[in-house]
């Protein structure tokens, strides 16, 4: 999986982090240690964590939404970027790599404004949305199963305050979006949430080329 903002150019890559990441110790060192993990490829690239963390402080967010932890560097950024008063609620199957996870946000003094929910992700987000909090975050970002990725959109989209923004990863699938002769269901469902975020009225849009391709939603007032 490409985690390279500019994808083959590894040269232009090196010197954009050089002059524009300012990783902190903490972060480096989850990273470090994902990578050696055989899933490791699954965290997102340090430079759309700061874009996540200079997003959220611009927005003034203060509740956000992550469906997928994985070894928990995303929630961290975002944890970091957040005032004290601030909630991230994030959602995962994996105990396995969640234990990495509140290992660091233990060490980087943010546990307490992350609420882990273990379990299927559509079922928290239902469960959520049974329980009256719709509309009441600020910022979601979808990084987990990719067939879910339609389902997990529209209740993000519930849930999403108008003026929030949602951020969906992966859209560019290393590539295979682009190719025809690439047709397994995790493409095509990337595919088709693609193409429902170009035609959704209910949202302005903007793909980048931010690690593996970051799609943004802002949900109109």
């Amino acid at each position: 999986m490409v985690k390279n903002s500019i994808e083959n150019r590894q040269k232009l890559y090196e010197y954009l982090k050089s002059v524009s990441l300012r990783e902190p110790d903490i972060l480096r060192r989850l990273r470090d240690e994902t990578q050696k993990m055989p899933s490791g490829g699954m965290q997102i690239a340090p430079d759309q964590g700061q874009f996540f963390a200079f997003l959220l402080r611009l927005m003034g967010a203060r509740r956000v939404l992550e469906v997928g932890t994985f070894t928990g560097y995303s929630s961290l950024c975002m944890a970091l970027a957040l005032p004290a008063d601030g909630r991230v609620i994030t959602c995962d199957l994996s105990q396995e790599w969640t234990r990495v996870a509140r290992r660091y946000w233990r060490e980087g003094g943010v546990e307490d404004r992350i609420d882990l929910r273990l379990g299927p992700g559509q079922e928290s987000l239902a469960r959520m949305l049974d329980s009256g909090m719709g509309a009441t975050f600020d910022f979601a970002f979808i990084d987990a199963d990719k067939e879910g990725y339609a389902t997990y959109y529209e209740q993000c989209l519930e849930l999403v305050r108008p003026g929030g923004v949602i951020a969906i990863d992966n859209v560019l699938w290393g590539g295979r979006v682009a190719d025809s002769d690439v047709d397994d269901e995790s493409t095509r469902s990337i595919r088709a949430v693609n193409r429902k975020l170009h035609r959704d009225s209910r949202v302005d849009v903007s793909m980048l080329p931010v690690g593996d391709g970051v799609y943004l939603a802002w949900k109109r007032l």
